[in-house]
């Protein structure tokens, strides 16, 4: 089943997904990659007649974060006027997502509180145990070394464990509740469900309040431990503890001043709302010991209309950890090369992507000619934005400790360029075979990367040798692959030059710099690009355009996507960075910036309604769409502002 998240939750520990009504759509423990434990796990109140689910229609849900924090509240209201509060938020050091529900009601109301799960604990649902032990106060579901918990306060009057797939309404937890009473079955195994219950007792005058606390372990004596010291620990505690741990870390970011351009100015909360979220989510969907991410939450588990999401590609990750340099947090780059260091491959490269562990995970890049050659490209030129950014001694230590795998990529490139443009492989989008602009510039900037670090290791021979090959990719690429309608052509498949419009060549300018604004004819070029780019791949959405992929994209209804639009931002920021101070000059940033602004605030607007940004955006509805949320989003979203920041910087100093 494919269900997209409207947000997430977690810590170091646990990743939860979750829909926009509170229902929990995965509970990933011990990874953000394995397993995923919940098939179902929601609220429900059995109102004396009937049960109202919480994610059923007749609510009205308004969700949102806690702000400058990973705790989300969702107020649910129903016709009937019942309200249902819920706070939810991962403990700030256990594996535990507390639930905390208010609910109240604007005339008196008599029934049960339910809470329902149907778990598939080590992502089995045939093989699962699960027993109830009420004094206690724990119900329990387990497979092999994965035991899922969940307790309450106060503590739970009913429950019953039975069994998923039976239609008896007395064995089945889901049809148990419909009469508003519990059979309190202890135990049992296979395909099950489980249910709690407590007596409802509220009018105008109160409103009753029930937390719900759903607990990973490893082994049975570690969870009675956890649920038995969750139970123990006051709320509140909870609360401030986790709402004082994301403070202080989102404190640590790059203080942002950004501009007030004209028209724009009251995007500017917003802008430094997203710049906070983006950092939140990025900080949730990496592996804290491994340095890895992955790519979103997985969604669709089957690889019913994809291949997955929830792996680590090098390419977004290399993006990802850059972008956290600048925005203040080096120490994801730091984790995250370590953890390429044990993952590169014998021949120098990396695969198209790993689980977070490090082991590769499934893929359809097995062979040379299905790799993605870009992925290694991207991860040494990142390696080298991290590295220019050392201070003595750790500088020196870093290139000691990371000499052999960037010797070892850079050759691996070397084999397959020597040519002047790269052998066959995948793109970028995994959709087609060839040689590709994007690939030729990601290798050109991971030997002029390289090349930098090898100057400082005293390598000047091999220094030069990746600097002239680095050079004639980037000759050839041009001589080759530019079209007189003033763009690159996205390669060749099978021998064939292939003009299709692609996004992706103006990676030739951002990130990998390929293409120089400081030179006239570069510059000319670049803008002619974006240019072409907009002219044949904008979608007309949300009051403005997005940007598609390429030409002829058919995947997901060729919707625009958020990285492809930021990208183009991001190069009119950038080209905006460069202007020079003239009369001349002045008109062309304001227009910059004006575009710019534009692609930015459309990416805002197509944010789930708690603030996550998507993959892509519905081009139909403008509603946010397929990976929710996708890191390499995030990663673009940082990027835009801190250029912004810079921009503001540049102008004050120009203004002063």
């Amino acid at each position: 089943m494919i269900r997209q998240p409207n947000a997430i939750l977690g810590n170091d520990h646990l990743l939860v997904t979750m829909g926009k009504k509170g229902e929990i759509f995965g509970y990933y423990y011990p990874g953000r990659d394995f397993a995923q434990h919940v098939d179902e796990s929601q609220a429900c109140i059995y109102d004396g007649k009937q049960l109202i689910w919480s994610n059923a229609r007749d609510w009205t849900a308004d969700q949102k974060y806690v702000e400058n924090t990973n705790i989300l509240s969702t107020e649910l209201t129903h016709p009937a006027g019942i309200t249902m509060k819920i706070w939810d938020f991962v403990h700030p050091e256990l594996p535990v997502l507390v639930r905390k529900y208010r609910i109240s009601s604007e005339k008196k109301l008599h029934g049960k509180f339910f809470y329902y799960s149907n778990l598939q604990v080590g992502e089995t649902k045939g093989k699962n145990s699960a027993f109830c032990d009420h004094d206690s106060g724990l119900m329990a579901q387990y497979w092999k070394n994965y035991y899922i918990g969940i307790t309450s306060k106060p503590l739970f009057q009913e429950w019953q464990i039975g069994k998923a797939m039976d239609t008896i309404w007395w064995t089945n937890s889901k049809y148990d509740m419909e009469d508003g009473e519990l059979q309190r079955n202890h135990e049992d195994i296979g395909n099950l469900n489980c249910a709690l219950g407590w007596e409802l007792d509220i009018d105008t005058s109160r409103s009753a309040e029930i937390i719900v606390f759903i607990g990973a372990a490893s082994r049975r004596p570690a969870l009675y431990r956890r649920m038995r010291d969750i139970q123990s620990e006051p709320d509140e505690k909870m609360y401030n503890e986790t709402q004082e741990k994301w403070i202080k870390w989102l404190s640590r970011k790059k203080l942002l001043e950004l501009p007030d351009y004209p028209g724009f100015e009251s995007f500017k909360k917003d802008i430094q709302k997203t710049f906070n979220r983006s950092l939140l989510t990025l900080n949730i969907l990496n592996d804290p010991t491994k340095g890895s991410f992955v790519a979103a939450p997985e969604f669709d588990h089957d690889f019913e209309m994809s291949g997955g999401y929830g792996y680590c590609w090098h390419r977004d990750s290399a993006e990802i950890v850059t972008s956290l340099l600048e925005a203040g947090y080096p120490e994801y780059c730091s984790r995250f090369f370590k953890w390429c260091k044990s993952t590169q491959l014998k021949d120098g490269s990396w695969f198209q992507r790993y689980w977070l562990d490090g082991n590769t995970a499934p893929s359809w890049g097995n062979f040379s000619f299905s790799t993605q050659i870009d992925e290694t490209g991207t991860t040494i030129f990142a390696m080298d934005r991290f590295y220019r950014t050392l201070e003595h001694p750790i500088k020196e230590e870093f290139l000691d400790d990371m000499w052999a795998t960037v010797l070892c990529a850079a050759e691996y490139l070397m084999k397959r360029t020597e040519g002047g443009l790269h052998e066959e492989c995948i793109c970028l989008w995994e959709s087609f075979t060839g040689i590709f602009t994007y690939t030729n510039a990601a290798i050109y900037a991971g030997l002029k990367g390289a090349a930098n670090m090898a100057v400082d290791y005293n390598e000047k021979e091999l220094a030069d040798r990746w600097t002239e090959r680095a050079e004639l990719i980037k000759n050839t690429t041009i001589e080759k692959f530019w079209l007189e309608e003033g763009y690159f052509a996205r390669g060749t498949s099978s021998g064939n030059i292939d003009t299709a419009v692609d996004a992706s060549i103006i990676g030739t300018f951002v990130p990998f710099n390929m293409l120089s604004a400081e030179n006239e004819k570069e510059r000319e070029m670049i803008k002619s690009m974006i240019r072409n780019i907009e002219n044949n791949l904008s979608v007309p959405v949300n009051d403005h355009y997005g940007i598609k992929r390429y030409a002829d994209d058919n995947y997901i209804d060729g919707n625009p996507w958020i990285v492809t639009t930021l990208w183009i931002s991001k190069a009119l920021l950038e080209l905006a960075y460069t202007i020079q101070d003239t009369e001349k000059g002045h008109e062309e940033l304001r227009s910059l910036m004006h575009d710019a602004f534009k692609y930015i605030i459309w990416s805002l607007k197509g944010a789930t309604g708690a603030g996550m940004l998507p993959e892509q955006v519905n081009k139909y509805t403008g509603r946010p769409a397929w990976a929710i949320p996708l890191c390499w989003s995030c990663a673009l979203m940082l990027d835009n502002v801190l250029l912004l920041d810079r921009l503001q910087n540049k102008l004050a100093e120009k203004y002063s």
